[in-house]
């Protein structure tokens, strides 16, 4: 473009305008729906940005397939993308790692609750309703906390499967098993922080993932875990609210105290308060959105 045009353009001229341009300050409702998906990114059981576990968020106007969801979440490549979509009495959430959906997912539902708030579409003063895979999950403001109703998930003692504790690289005290993981706990923090597992060896285990955990060295919390998933492609999950409804029953007991807080020692590393009411968890945390975008993605349904 010769540069009077251009300086015409950069001043608004609408004949120095191009042609994509001008059609869309002629028909906005064209360019409008030319806009993208909002993609939200917050990290969730911290107050802090870029520490916790990060999980983008998306409200969807209407429902779409699992494979457009699975694409986006390995296009986001963080250990879950949810996936909303308003319905009577609350919204629909799905969750997404970059291999496979996952039926049990804290803190990407603690991310989702937090972007309905700080969006606008839920009053700040108004209770969080997901439909899930699990049932019915609640969200609620508690100060300057969020506090996720979870079903309690704990683990039975059980036998581990050939070579697991090899793929960990540590000997457990115990060994438990849920639905969804094994429980290993082991001597001490320090081994706990310092395992190095044998992530191809582990994704050969018949599981969601694996958590190792101990009682924690220091006075500011109870337990110290991780978590480890290359099954579901997360090689280590930074913050695992899921794994805190096995992890709260199971220190629940061994410590005598219904409410504990838990440290999972990742490399970013996150803060989960944990109530254990019978059949039920309550998670505790915080959250806090680091990006928002939109995703431009060709309609492929």
């Amino acid at each position: 473009m010769p540069v009077a045009p251009i300086r015409e353009f950069l001043t608004g001229n609408p004949a120095a305008i191009p042609q994509t341009e001008a059609a869309a300050h002629e028909h906005p409702q064209a360019a409008e729906a030319d806009m993208g998906l909002a993609i939200h990114q917050v990290d969730a059981f911290t107050a802090r940005p870029f520490s916790g576990n990060p999980a983008a968020v998306m409200l969807l106007p209407e429902p779409r397939d699992e494979r457009w969801m699975q694409l986006v979440a390995r296009e986001m490549n963080l250990s879950e993308t949810a996936f909303l979509v308003r319905r009577d009495g609350g919204y629909d959430l799905r969750w997404f790692p970059p291999a496979v959906e996952v039926e049990l997912c804290g803190h990407a539902t603690l991310a989702s609750a937090h972007v309905l708030w700080e969006t606008g579409e839920l009053p700040a003063d108004q209770p969080a309703r997901f439909f899930t895979r699990s049932g019915v999950l609640t969200a609620e403001r508690q100060g300057g906390r969020i506090v996720l109703d979870f079903p309690a998930t704990p683990a039975e003692a059980a036998e581990p499967p050939r070579g697991l504790v090899e793929a960990v690289g540590i000997s457990p005290v115990r060994v438990g098993r849920n639905r969804f993981d094994y429980l290993l706990e082991v001597e001490g923090d320090a081994a706990v922080r310092q395992a190095r597992p044998d992530f191809g060896a582990l994704g050969l285990v018949e599981a969601r993932g694996v958590i190792v955990t101990s009682r924690s060295a220091s006075p500011e919390f109870d337990f110290v875990s991780r978590f480890f998933a290359p099954r579901v492609g997360v090689n280590e999950d930074p913050v695992t609210g899921s794994a805190h409804c096995a992890l709260g029953p199971y220190w629940s007991a061994s410590l005598e105290k219904r409410e504990l807080v838990g440290f999972q020692a990742s490399a970013r590393g996150g803060v989960v308060g944990v109530e254990v009411r019978g059949e039920r968890v309550l998670l505790k945390g915080q959250a806090v959105t680091v990006w928002r975008g939109e995703l431009l993605e060709p309609d492929s349904r």
